[in-house]
């Protein structure tokens, strides 16, 4: 291994231990000879395996699908994204923020979360989203952009491989259409379950839109049908469908109940809520699927796959509780609208909400005993920083008999006139509660000072304020001094968490493997190989300098990937991170391609991983990237390119060196320990060598803070 420096010295590592200065003429690492291309290809296994593996979905449909599946169109369905120079900018789908930190870059085809630091694809969005496979996630975009797939026939190898979650999707699928076909087509189902329907006032052409159902009232019709039809009984008791005696007799769960299906964010059927219609006292008159590994009851929004666009569009969602007050209000024209499904509000619930739109109007239908119960889950909203309305519908109405009474514009009119926002609502309805009695007058002050003080944003804080000292007839000072209270318990609480978490490390079994994670402190070399990488993407084709510059007749133009490529060749320097050594190697394979495009060929890389990293490495917060904001623009220009890029090679080959010398100083330590005087001294040799390295290495770096990419 040769390591070659600015000062005229070359440095061979022919073994990494042997060490020797050979002479040199080089007055530069620019200006060298440019020796021929000779470099060696060297895949390792997970490259190999990859290039044999044989995909289900050829290759160009592959492709048809990625180009057709534009990176802002597949995540504006599930957030609301607005424009921030040329990226777009949105609340992260992944976790829960405030400020948003999620940026799309169209030009890319790429998201990433600054705040999370999930990225990729549009494939990959739907991945994670969906939590689905990278084959399901291409069906789905298929289908999406009505890209027909051509699929062979699944080994029974493959076959056995699906997960249960994929199976219980099935099961539902096959479920749904068991339904609503008995529902319109079976005598009892027309008899008992459409006629419900259409007692309710629901069209035809609605019942088909929600997939509306009946579950006939025999004990096992279902599940007997399901299993002739090939459905394991394994999958039909997980998703709850069918419930499983001691004795070992199966029964139909929803027996005798028209369906609601229940359908995730993508629409796809997670859950069932059954409504029983023959009176019996002893029997709950809604049953709903038991919680599975495709359905997690307080992260789901019955309607949401229904509402999600015109929520976007009217940016504004309406808050109901049950299935038919959704049906009624999409009938009537009103579709930007979700409900909770009787139960209190989630954290997860009100964050899909977010992902949409920032405003919410909860309606209730004026039982005073149902507000009171879920008025709690309101604050949670707040704490959301969502911007929370309250409706009141009149005595002897709820929102499905409301809609039924009344058109989109009455609707929209009644709400405009009569909601009220949460806190003046809430201090209202304590009031009259409260009325003259100091000590409930007290309490109710004190929870309505709770409300408050959860709003992140302050200045809507203050407008409270205001608002509830003129209600409550109290002073301001009074109001902000027991926010004040709050807000510095909160605090003491966080930062008895904080120091909680500090104190505890994870064991070794719980952290992620370097080539399954792209945090810079994975592994020694980490950022200066990241560093490399995305140099090789964003530049490796822009002309670096002239190999015979004072020629002008024979001005050979070297590359920027051509520089790199022999540095690290010529000193035969390869990886720590085994995935940043497969998409170095896909780069060394197909970059003098004529038409690689390295952005495309990456991010759009079958390979999950390296498609996942190079979005990673392209992302860019906002618009400016590190480097823009350190070197002055064009960065592209070879005159700034000619300053950077040796730095990154010197800079990973310094980290290299002092890798090396830690390593040997350990190893000194040990040969001290066991009295092993010869092996001692021929280590603290070598590490003077490698010292001696390191200086010329600094030496050249200018011993200033080097820029990364």
């Amino acid at each position: 291994m040769i390591f070659r420096e600015s000062n005229g010295c070359s440095v061979s590592l022919a073994d990494k231990d042997d060490l020797s200065f050979e002479a040199s003429s080089l007055a530069s690492p620019i200006h060298l000879a440019w020796f021929g291309k000779k470099f060696y290809f060297v895949f390792c296994d997970l490259i190999r395996s990859f290039v044999s593996l044989k995909f289900m979905i050829d290759q160009a449909t592959i492709d048809r699908i990625t180009d057709a599946a534009r990176i802002e169109e597949v995540v504006s369905d599930y957030v609301t994204l607005k424009k921030r120079g040329v990226n777009l900018l949105g609340l992260c789908p992944f976790h829960n923020e405030k400020t948003p930190s999620f940026i799309v870059s169209p030009a890319k085809g790429i998201f990433k979360c600054f705040g999370c630091g999930k990225g990729g694809n549009s494939v990959h969005f739907i991945m994670e989203h969906e939590q689905i496979s990278y084959y399901e996630a291409l069906k789905f975009l298929a289908r999406k952009y009505h890209i027909e797939v051509q699929e062979r026939e699944l080994t029974p190898e493959e076959e056995a491989a699906k997960n249960d979650r994929e199976s219980m999707f099935r099961v539902n699928e096959y479920a749904q259409k068991y339904f609503s076909d008995t529902l319109q087509l079976h005598e009892d189902g027309r008899a008992i379950g459409l006629s419900y329907f259409r007692e309710r006032g629901f069209r035809d052409d609605i019942i088909r839109k929600f997939q509306l159902g009946y579950s006939l009232d025999h004990r096992d019709a279902f599940t007997q049908t399901a299993l002739q039809a090939g459905y394991k009984k394994d999958y039909l008791v997980k998703t709850g469908l069918t419930v499983e005696n001691e004795a070992g007799y199966s029964l139909d769960r929803f027996r005798g109940r028209v369906m609601f299906p229940v359908h995730s964010l993508s629409g796809k059927v997670v859950a069932f809520g059954g409504r029983i219609l023959k009176k019996d006292n002893k029997t709950a008159k809604y049953l709903n699927s038991p919680e599975s590994e495709i359905y997690h009851k307080s992260k789901e929004l019955y309607g949401i796959y229904f509402a999600k666009q015109s929520i976007v569009r009217n940016d504004r969602c309406y808050l109901v509780e049950g299935y038919t007050d959704v049906i009624s209000m999409h009938q009537n024209g009103v579709e930007n609208v979700v409900a909770s499904s009787g139960t209190s509000l989630t954290q997860e619930q009100i964050r899909l909400i977010h992902r949409f739109t920032s405003n919410v109007t909860v309606i209730y239908d004026g039982d005073a005993a149902g507000i009171k119960a879920s008025i709690r889950g309101i604050d949670l909203l707040l704490e959301e920083g969502l911007n929370i309305k309250v409706l009141l519908l009149p005595d002897g109405d709820d929102p499905d008999s409301f809609a039924r009474k009344h058109s989109v514009s009455e609707f929209v009119d009644f709400v405009e006139k009569n909601a009220l926002d949460f806190i003046r609502f809430k201090t209202n309805l304590l009031l009259e509660e409260a009325g003259k009695d100091p000590v409930k007058r007290a309490a109710l002050i004190s929870d309505i000072v709770r409300s408050i003080a959860i709003i992140p944003n302050p200045l809507i804080r203050s407008e409270y304020v205001k608002d509830c000292s003129s209600l409550l007839r109290v002073e301001e000072s009074m109001l902000y001094h027991e926010i004040n209270k709050i807000k510095r318990k909160e605090r003491e609480r966080n930062d008895i968490r904080e120091k909680a978490s500090q104190g505890q490390q994870p064991s070794s079994a719980e952290e992620p493997q370097a080539s399954e994670t792209f945090n810079l402190d994975k592994t020694p070399l980490e950022a200066e190989e990241r560093n490399i990488l995305e140099a090789l993407i964003r530049y490796g084709k822009h002309v670096l300098y002239y190999a015979d510059a004072e020629a002008e007749r024979n001005e050979q133009p070297v590359l920027v990937a051509e520089y790199i490529l022999e540095e690290l060749e010529h000193d035969e320097l390869n990886f720590a991170n085994p995935l940043h050594n497969m998409l170095l190697n896909e780069y060394k394979t197909h970059y003098k391609d004529e038409e690689f495009d390295a952005e495309r060929f990456f991010v759009k890389h079958p390979q999950e991983k390296i498609s996942l990293l190079a979005a990673d490495l392209l992302a860019e917060k906002y618009t400016l990237s590190k480097i823009h904001e350190k070197i002055a623009r064009p960065l592209a220009d070879s005159d700034r390119l000619i300053e950077l890029i040796p730095r990154l090679i010197f800079e990973y080959k310094n980290s290299y060196i002092l890798k090396l010398i830690r390593n040997k100083l350990l190893e000194m330590k040990t040969s001290s320990e066991a009295q092993d005087a010869q092996r001692t001294d021929e280590l603290m040799h070598e590490i003077g060598r490698l010292n001696s390295i390191q200086q010329q290495l600094s030496k050249s770096l200018g011993e200033r803070i080097i820029i990364r990419l």
